[in-house]
């Protein structure tokens, strides 16, 4: 810790450093919340090692070398989508069905009992939508999980599925909320948010719920007492204010409800799109995003990133920009992130490798459950000979 505030002090000294982005210093090492301008300032302004070294005073801060992930696994209920987002490699309309799947109440449970035995603590369940997937039908889902597997954490649905299928119930959204935490739901992931700005949003996912009805759902949610995640997915036709802008109205929310627990930035992937004109952004964009956002939203105890996303050795370097938390292990089926173009093609890690992969770059791995209570420190654990791993797997869009 001594030696990051002093990484700090030496950028304060620094003279060819400009009087805002020493001010912005300052107020990291004063720990002062910086504003919506400064916030864009860091992105216009902050270069990597400056941005890197108030995000990594901030982690240490709060989290030392702790790097966290969990065993998961996940289930898709369908890639058809009535919702035509310009950004999605992974969905199909519904005149692309012969490409898409659907899966049945039975094939999904079967799915859950699959991993009976197995040391999972987390089913995360989200797909397109589709009207057969509506409010009973998660209500029972959700209920024979929980009766089957009780203690297994149910992590289901963003605000673009809810809306749907509490629109089509004709309830609101407390009420909606209500009915599925009493049918076992346990929190709910970050996904759907995309870009706040109305502006941008219309563009790229102009169908589905707008941002306050995204906002408004996890509010509700909170307001249960429930935990839930948020994402933004960043590097295609938006700037660097409306970022910031998104993010602020996630800080707002929290400040507000202090529901949340994680943010993930997801970079937008351009394979196999209505996007694929829009050129990817650089590593070192992707670094200095995660930076910034740990610098704004300090309001939120983690900050993610996706191994299987942005690549293990990009994972890696996060940890250094901000990130605490490197998502999952356990047989990824996701086909979210592989479908737009991901490095990993078919991500698959077993615990060890894990657990190298954090330690490789001197941090400390920590298996958590969903709500960041620790499962088993791997900091001194000395691995045997490991049964070949079924393959390991990370949640999504968390």
């Amino acid at each position: 810790m001594m030696q990051n505030s002093d990484n700090l002090q030496v950028l304060l000294q620094d003279p060819n450093l400009s009087a805002d982005l020493k001010h912005i210093a300052q107020k990291v090492l004063n720990k002062q919340r910086i504003t919506f301008d400064e916030g864009v300032l860091l992105y216009e302004q902050g270069e990597l090692g400056y941005l890197g070294a108030l995000a990594n005073h901030i982690r240490e801060e709060r989290h030392g070398d702790k790097t966290y992930f969990n065993r998961n696994f996940h289930i898709e209920p369908t890639n058809l989508c009535v919702y035509d987002c310009k950004f999605c490699s992974y969905s199909r309309l519904l005149k692309q069905k012969s490409e898409g799947w659907e899966y049945t109440m039975d094939e999904m449970f079967n799915m859950v009992a699959k991993y009976d035995g197995e040391p999972v603590t987390e089913v995360h369940i989200v797909g397109g939508v589709l009207p057969q997937y509506d409010v009973p039908f998660y209500q029972e889902l959700f209920a024979r999980i929980r009766a089957h597997r009780p203690e297994l954490h149910i992590k289901a649905l963003t605000p673009v599925e809810y809306h749907y299928i509490f629109k089509k119930a004709k309830i609101d959204y407390a009420t909606g909320m209500r009915l599925m935490q009493e049918a076992g739901l346990d929190s709910i992931p970050g996904g759907g948010a995309e870009i706040f700005d109305s502006e941008i949003r219309d563009q790229i996912s102009k169908d589905k719920c707008t941002a306050d009805q995204w906002l408004a759902i996890h509010e509700e949610w909170h307001k249960l007492g429930g935990r839930s995640n948020a994402t933004m997915l960043y590097g295609h036709i938006e700037e660097y204010r409306h970022r910031v802008d998104h993010m602020e109205r996630l800080r707002q929310l929290q400040d507000k409800t202090g529901g949340f627990q994680t943010f993930i930035p997801l970079k937008f992937r351009n394979k196999d799109n209505q996007m694929s004109h829009v050129p990817e952004v650089s590593v070192i964009e992707d670094l200095r995003n995660y930076a910034v956002a740990r610098i704004y939203l300090d309001n939120f105890d983690h900050i993610k990133a996706y191994w299987a996303m942005i690549s293990r050795t990009t994972a890696q370097l996060s940890l250094n920009f901000g990130v605490d938390d490197i998502d999952g292990t356990l047989d990824d089926t996701t086909k979210i992130y592989s479908m737009a173009g991901a490095e990993e093609q078919h991500p698959g890690m077993s615990t060890k490798q894990v657990v190298e992969l954090i330690k490789h770059v001197g941090r400390q791995p920590i298996e958590r459950d969903t709500l960041y209570n620790v499962v088993t420190d791997y900091t001194n654990f000395v691995f045997g000979d490991e049964p070949k791993p079924q393959y390991y797997k990370l949640p999504v869009i968390n």
